[in-house]
């Protein structure tokens, strides 16, 4: 089926196309169309010429399309997670729940978008304040070009337009190569809201096409990127002065201290190593476990994760199916034999059986192997034995990442500890790394990026605080 993209409120063809494959069957599931420079200029054109159309829509009028947007997705729950599923290989129980979380996501967004307001300044704290009056407002950017990737093709989408729309932006949308389907029928959503047409646009193409002309456009005022460490800091380095936000890569930890009840943890463990095939920025990477309650711990996990059930990613009861492609299949088994000839041992998993990568444990991991110091993004995790906390805080800490880190400890002094000195943009006390809900400050630091998601905090990013000073003489 050839697909066609959306701007200006127009479906367009292309004159190339790309066939799209599932990650799973391998049959080819529709036909993308490729779009070139011109039309990425010409819909950055259409983005830049309704920004003034967008900014003039009031808070009510923006939070009421974002709630058209959200009781639609409400409507089409189904049929999104469908896509996802048909397109991702995310499993069925996981693609209805990122649909569950793109619903509240869009929810957010049309409560913060009620919410956007500057501060009052106390211009007489100052010596040469007198009679003066001082406010803050937040006034929209314009054009926001946002590139987004393949894991969670309409919840990740989700945290780039919500808090575009809310902030009032136009948006010019450059999703994943292998995840256009889901952009695509946003778009079909957003086509039946009150968004004015040419607010909203999906290109789709190659990266290297869509994503540098919106990166390089004077036009397009701030750049918003969820993807690799390599392609955000090019991402960066081509930006000039646009705002960007980058959300990268992670490798995270989990501190797992003495005297904690191991049947309530280790479930969330295996969620967090193993959910959509591991492909995920704060999936649970590497497991620092206290030497007293190693080897049970290692029993109960590795027992857990060789219940999962490998399958097609439309059963309802599929827990693991085919990674995004096979190159990064074949990627990953290399990072494992690299870490066995390193030393390390296969407590399950390691091969590739039926297309699918099997959740793999591995123990007694270097810590210079690819696996623990590189972001794995696949059903791997590291399980290592720790003799203190500190041992474990500075092994999470000797990485280039810090997005998210967890620690299980009945000890709130080691609660403390751990929450000061992991070098993380969030940490999470009694919970896996992997924990996100959708309104919360999400960002990391080192190479996991700059800037922050979470609706409110998105929507501070996408404006410009201007300063109004009253002379009142």
């Amino acid at each position: 089926m050839k697909k066609q993209y959306y701007v200006n409120g127009d479906w367009k063809s292309a004159s190339k196309y790309a066939e799209l494959l599932s990650p799973h069957s391998k049959e080819v599931i529709a036909q993308i169309p490729q779009a070139s420079h011109e039309e990425v200029e010409a819909a950055i054109d259409v983005a830049y010429e309704a920004r003034k159309q967008m900014a003039a829509l009031t808070a009510y009028e923006r939070a009421a399309i974002l709630e058209h947007i959200t009781q639609l997705f409400i409507d089409n729950r189904q049929k999104a997670a469908d896509i996802i599923s048909l397109e991702a290989a995310k499993p069925i129980k996981y693609a209805l729940s990122e649909i569950d979380r793109t619903i509240e996501t869009y929810k957010f967004a049309a409560e913060e978008a009620k919410r956007l307001t500057g501060e009052m300044i106390p211009m007489d704290a100052a010596k040469n304040g007198a009679n003066r009056f001082g406010y803050t407002i937040e006034q929209p950017i314009g054009v926001v070009g946002a590139i987004t990737p393949f894991n969670f093709p309409q919840n990740l989408v989700a945290h780039k337009v919500g808090p575009a729309i809310a902030a009032g932006n136009t948006i010019v949308l450059k999703p994943a190569s292998q995840t256009p389907l889901s952009a695509l029928f946003l778009a079909e959503l957003i086509d039946q809201t009150a968004l004015p047409k040419g607010v909203f646009n999906v290109l789709t193409g190659s990266g290297k096409t869509v994503g540098d002309a919106l990166v390089e456009s004077d036009k397009v005022k701030m750049i918003t990127f969820t993807g690799s460490p390599a392609v955000g800091k090019g991402i960066r380095d081509k930006a000039g002065l646009k705002k960007v936000a980058l959300e990268l890569g992670s490798n995270a930890g989990l501190i797992i201290d003495k005297n904690v009840d191991l049947s309530q943890i280790v479930p969330k463990c295996v969620m967090g190593a193993f959910s959509n095939q591991g492909q995920v920025c704060i999936s649970l990477q590497r497991t620092y476990v206290m030497n007293e309650v190693y080897d049970e711990f290692l029993e109960q996990f590795s027992t857990l994760t060789k219940q999962l059930v490998i399958g097609k990613p439309e059963d309802k009861a599929t827990d693991i199916s085919a990674m995004i492609n096979q190159s990064e299949q074949d990627r990953a088994l290399n990072w494992v034999q690299e870490a066995v000839e390193q030393g390390s041992e296969i407590i399950s998993g390691g091969t590739i059986e039926n297309g699918v990568f099997l959740p793999t444990i591995l123990t007694n991991v270097s810590a210079n192997s690819k696996v623990s110091c590189q972001e794995v993004f696949a059903p791997i995790v590291v399980v290592n034995s720790i003799s203190s906390i500190e041992e474990g805080i500075d092994a999470i800490n000797n990485s280039d990442f810090g997005l998210q880190a967890g620690i299980f400890t009945n000890d709130i002094q080691t609660a403390f500890k751990a929450s000061k000195e992991l070098e993380v943009g969030g940490v999470m006390i009694n919970d896996i790394p992997t924990y996100r809900i959708d309104q919360m400050p999400y960002g990391g630091v080192k190479e996991s990026g700059t800037g922050k998601e979470g609706l409110k905090y998105a929507i501070h990013e996408m404006t410009e605080t201007k300063l109004v000073v009253w002379n009142q003489q």
